[in-house]
C-alpha cells in the first residue's frame, strides 16, 4: 500500500453537518482550489460556495461521480454523503440506496482509478442492544436495529473488503454524536444535543426528544474534523484497523447537558418528551473505548462538556445578535 500524498480532494456531502466544516478545514490545509465540495440538493453554505469549487452531485449516479473525478483529477475522496438515523427510519429505502449504493460507487471509482485514499465515516449506530453499553470495545458485537446502523456495518465490511481484496486505502471512524453550531440538525438521533443550544439561545426553552437520563457518547465538531484529517494523514503501516476505528470525546446525559447550559443561561428551561428516537438512543453505547485509535495514530480529543458548551453558546449568541439564527 503506497503512502502517496493527497493532492486533489473531493468531499461528498459537503453541505452537511460534518462536510461543511471539513471542507473548509481541508481547503485551509491543502489549498482552496484542491478541495472540491459536492452537495446533492441543499444549497452550500456561503463560505463553502465562495472559497473553492462546488458541484451538485448524486453519489448514486456512478457516471456523474466519474465525471467529477475526471474533471478535477481527484485522487482522494472524503465520502460524507449519507442519510442519517432518524430520517433513515422514516425512509429506509432511501437510506439503503444512498448509503450503500453511494459508497459502492465511491469504492469502485477508487478501485478503477487507483485513487490515493478514501475516507468513509462510520458511526456508533453500528452497535446495538446486545453490544456492551459501557466502554464499548473496538472488537464487539455489531447488532444495529436501524437501517442507518445496518448500512454502516455493511459499509465497514465493504471498506475493509476493498482494502484486503483490491488494495484500496479505505479509512473510517465510528463517530459518536457530533455537536456543532455552523449547520442546523440534519436528521440524526443525537440532534437533540445540537438543537438544545439553538433553542436555548433563541427561546430559552427546549423540548428534548429523549429522556433526561439518556447518556450517549458525543464529540464537538472541531475534534471530529481533526480526527478525520489526522487519520487520513497517518502512515498506513501504523494502522491496525481500516474502516472502523472507535473514537469518542465525552459522554453525558441529556439532563447534564441542560444543566451545563443553565450555568450560562440561568432562565433556560428544558422539558423531556421522548419520541421514537428514544428507542434508537437506548440501543447505542453510553461510553466507548477508543484506545486503539489513540495507540495507532495518536488520537486525543481537545474538548470536554464545559469547554464545548462555552464555545457553542458564544458562537450561537453572536449569530443570534447578528440576526443569523
Amino acid at each position: 500500500m503506497s503512502s502517496r500524498p493527497m493532492r486533489n480532494i473531493l468531499v461528498t456531502g459537503a453541505c452537511g453537518q460534518i462536510g461543511s466544516e471539513l471542507t473548509m478545514a481541508l481547503r485551509e490545509r491543502y489549498g482552496n482550489e484542491h478541495v472540491v465540495a459536492a452537495g446533492h440538493r441543499t444549497p452550500p453554505p456561503d463560505d463553502v460556495r465562495d472559497s473553492g469549487p462546488f458541484v451538485y452531485l448524486d453519489v448514486t449516479d456512478r457516471q456523474a461521480l466519474e465525471e467529477v473525478v475526471e474533471q478535477f483529477q481527484i485522487d482522494t475522496i472524503f465520502h460524507l454523503a449519507a442519510v442519517l438515523s432518524a430520517v433513515g427510519e422514516q425512509k429506509p429505502d432511501v437510506a439503503w440506496r444512498v448509503n450503500m449504493n453511494g459508497l459502492y460507487n465511491v469504492l469502485e471509482v477508487a478501485r478503477t482509478r487507483s485513487l490515493t485514499r478514501v475516507f468513509c465515516p462510520s458511526s456508533m449506530a453500528v452497535f446495538g442492544p446486545s453490544t456492551p453499553k459501557e466502554n464499548t470495545p473496538q472488537e464487539t458485537i455489531l447488532s444495529p436495529t436501524t437501517m442507518y446502523g445496518i448500512t454502516k456495518v455493511a459499509g465497514e465490511l465493504l471498506g475493509n473488503y476493498y482494502v484486503q481484496k483490491f488494495g484500496v486505502d479505505v479509512r473510517g471512524l465510528r463517530y459518536p454524536g457530533i455537536i456543532s453550531h455552523k449547520t442546523p440538525p440534519g436528521g440524526g438521533t443525537t440532534d437533540y444535543a445540537v438543537a438544545i443550544f439553538y433553542d436555548a439561545v433563541k427561546y430559552r426553552r427546549y423540548t428534548c426528544f429523549v429522556r433526561e437520563d439518556t447518556v450517549l457518547p458525543m464529540m464537538y465538531m472541531p475534534d471530529a474534523v481533526r480526527a478525520a484529517i489526522e487519520l487520513m494523514e497517518a502512515d498506513f503501516r501504523r494502522l491496525t484497523r481500516h474502516a472502523d476505528y472507535n473514537i469518542t470525546a465525552m459522554s453525558f446525559s441529556a439532563g447534564e447537558l441542560a444543566r451545563e447550559i443553565q450555568k450560562h443561561i440561568p432562565d433556560f428551561v428544558c422539558e423531556f418528551q421522548p419520541d421514537f428516537r428514544q428507542a434508537i438512543a437506548d440501543s447505542w453505547p453510553r461510553s466507548i473505548d477508543d484506545s486503539v485509535a489513540r495507540t495507532d495514530w495518536g488520537w486525543r480529543p481537545a474538548y470536554d462538556l464545559p469547554a464545548m458548551t462555552v464555545d457553542m453558546l458564544n458562537a450561537l449568541q453572536t449569530r443570534y445578535q447578528q440576526g443569523q439564527l
